[in-house]
């Protein structure tokens, strides 16, 4: 699952890579890594391209943040459902506080059926990913919603070098057949991708996970003077695999791969267009884009079993129909005052999704018993930001961020109580200072603040949907601020390296819950850490990198209960080596592991830890003909992919329920062969 850069080019780029230069002259980058000295506005930010990505194998598609150093990514209830993320001491859940983009459409999912923030990366083709730029911490002007522990951009291919078609299989039935390629039309080019896919996974109820999509862009110009239009469409259905309790596994009555009901699943659907352009003058750049989506999502979970309901089972239906829109627009101008070279940036961003129906449903085998809570929301937000970079001295530059948020929401819930509108806003400023390079090392320092958004049903919530007992509404957007410094080298030949020591602090671990139905309101929260990313050239075929990351995370207000906060991640490490074009052969080893979490605020539940190794051989035949095998959790390791602890009832205990370790076992060894031709 971790598919951590293995290849790091040294390379310098102009600062137009991430901070709107002053300097207009642009420089082409070949590699898999973008992260040289002078790249970026933080050790934490860099870039890595389509080089990298084909050469690592993905279990799944969400995988592909893992290129993000210090990201985990893992899965707890069946591959069509978004995944698990891990980052800086944040247990994310499907995505709340870490924002993913793709071709400038948010990912994220804001008051989603299933959770704050919900992140499904399915509807992607991964051979049409072209880059992913990525950044860590609220820094960033042009970062708002979910961005606090960090953010991924991903853009797509305006041309492809090779047409190709590839087919995959795999054991317990998987399959996997793609097309890609690209033609001339007009002053541009026609970007096309089409994949079908099937999997059972290891599990005694085959998860039976079909998925279909297709892409088709539309792209014209040049780096500096370009213009895009793109389609996707996403359709997917599967049988969950959900975490199971320990106690059933461990007394024999439960298979490990086994499920309490195996009639938990779901369906979605993903449809988009997207536009973006970008065109850049001697002194000014225009940057736009702007998409409408429509989704849907419907899910079967059964997380409790038999403790609210000994008859029927706890099992409920989660459903939710989308419609979203919204733009981003920015214009920088470079200038030269006093001798002194200066860019300044200013940028407007809206989006408004609307959603009816948002609904859950106690349901047994899938069919509805009654209604818990039915909205419609309608939620609009709009943000404008400024942004100053001043290059003091060859060795000093500065930026200076203000970014202001406005959301509204509107709630129309079948619980009258629960009906209202409520607005909210937020100041938000950024800085950071990059002093260097010398000796082929620079130095950074950065501060910001930002924020995640709660689910709209929370901000006007007045009674628990499923009890009827009163609760206060909560905080609409809850305040984070971080810091960081830290250095990159590229002192010794061949070598990339960056360390960056930060903190960050919430107001809340304020988190609405979709399989309850209701918000739950914590204390607020502190974390600190360090990262230590390494890439390393040996010769011109092997390559090897060493990713590190240690975090700490605690509620800031004491309570009896502890102040361990519940899934935060500590231990984050990924080791890997690649051999590419030697002769005919290319392979890839990577190894990732993620130490154990406290499960429960006074620790004395953890998590077990977790290390997993991908392996790839390629062999190619001719121009035409390529052969891959991958192999998935290579040495057959008995881990899990996440834990948690709370209590659940199984028929015959008592109707309290047992307190337990509920674990979603990671995939056993597997081996996946792909024959890819170009045409």
């Amino acid at each position: 699952m971790m598919h951590k850069s293995l290849v790091a080019l040294a390379v310098v780029l102009p600062l137009a890579a991430y901070a709107d230069p002053v300097d207009t002259s642009t420089v082409e980058v070949r590699g898999h890594y973008d992260n040289g000295v002078g790249t970026s506005n933080a050790a934490s930010q860099g870039a890595v391209t389509a080089e990298l990505i084909a050469n690592r194998p993905a279990l799944r598609p969400g995988e592909l943040l893992e290129f993000v150093p210090g990201v985990i990514v893992t899965q707890h209830s069946g591959d069509g459902k978004a995944n698990q993320y891990f980052l800086r001491g944040f247990n994310l859940d499907h995505g709340t506080d870490f924002a993913t983009f793709v071709d400038g459409m948010p990912v994220n999912m804001r008051s989603h059926a299933h959770g704050q923030g919900y992140t499904d990366l399915n509807f992607l083709i991964p051979e049409l990913v072209d880059r992913i730029n990525y950044k860590k911490g609220p820094y960033y002007g042009d970062e708002g919603d979910f961005a606090s522990a960090g953010a991924a951009h991903m853009t797509l291919a305006n041309r492809l070098r090779e047409n190709t078609a590839s087919v995959t299989l795999g054991e317990n039935r998987y399959v996997r057949s793609v097309v890609t390629g690209s033609a001339p039309l007009g002053a541009g080019n026609l970007v096309y991708g089409a994949e079908l896919g099937h999997n059972n996974g290891p599990w005694v109820e085959p998860e039976a996970f079909h998925k279909s999509l297709g892409v088709l862009r539309y792209a014209q110009g040049a780096s500096d003077d370009q213009f895009s239009v793109t389609g996707m469409f996403y359709k997917g259905a599967w049988r969950a695999s959900n975490q199971i309790p320990l106690r059933a596994v461990q007394s024999g009555a439960l298979d490990p791969y086994g499920a309490i009901d195996s009639s938990d699943g779901g369906r979605t659907s993903r449809y988009s267009v997207s536009a973006t352009m970008r065109k850049r003058s001697s002194d000014a750049l225009f940057q736009a884009n702007a998409y409408l989506v429509q989704s849907s999502l419907t899910l079967f979970n059964n997380f409790t079993y038999f403790l609210d309901d000994p008859e029927n089972g706890d099992q409920s239906r989660q459903t939710e129909k989308r419609r979203m829109g919204g733009f981003d627009v920015a214009q920088t101008w470079f200038s030269h005052w006093g001798g002194v070279d200066v860019s300044n940036k200013v940028g407007v961003q809206g989006r408004y999704d609307y959603l009816s129906p948002l609904a859950l449903y106690a349901t047994h085998n899938q069919q509805t018993l009654r209604t818990i809570t039915e909205s419609r929301v309608k939620e609009g937000s709009l943000a404008a930001y400024l942004e100053s970079t001043v290059q003091w001295r060859d060795w000093l530059r500065t930026t200076a961020g203000l970014r202001y948020d406005r959301y509204r929401f509107d709630v129309n819930s079948n619980i009258a109580e629960n009906s209202g509108k409520v607005s909210a806003g937020t100041t938000s400023p950024k800085f950071s200072v990059v002093l260097g390079p010398w000796a082929r090392t620079e130095f950074f320092v950065n501060y910001g603040e930002g924020f995640h958004s709660n689910d709209a049903r929370g901000t006007t919530v007045h009674l628990t949907p499923k009890e009827r007992e009163p609760i206060d509404p909560v905080t609409p957007l809850v305040k984070t601020r971080g810091a960081e410094i830290g250095a990159r080298t590229e002192f010794l030949p061949g070598l990339q390296s960056s360390v960056a020591v930060w903190k960050l602090r919430s107001e809340s671990e304020l988190v609405f819950s979709g399989d309850a139905g209701d918000t739950s309101p914590s204390r607020g929260s502190y974390r600190s850490g360090i990262e230590w990313n390494n890439h390393y050239i040996a010769n011109a075929w092997l390559l090897f990198d060493l990713d590190l990351a240690y975090s700490r995370g605690r509620y800031t207000e004491h309570d009896e209960v502890g102040d361990y906060i519940p899934g935060a991640i500590g231990k984050v490490a990924s080791l890997g080596a690649t051999v590419i074009d030697l002769g005919p052969w290319s392979a890839a080893f990577q190894m990732r592991y993620f130490g154990p979490r406290p499960l429960v605020e006074d620790n004395s539940q953890r998590s077990a830890t977790t290390a997993i190794a991908y392996a790839r051989v390629g062999y190619k035949f001719n121009r035409r003909w390529t052969a891959q095998l991958d192999a998935f959790n290579l040495f057959d390791r008995q881990v899990s992919d996440v834990d948690y602890y709370y209590a659940s009832r199984l028929p015959g205990e008592p109707a309290e329920g047992v307190n337990d370790i509920h674990y979603h076992p990671a995939e056993r060894r597997s081996f996946r062969l792909t024959l890819k031709a170009v045409f």
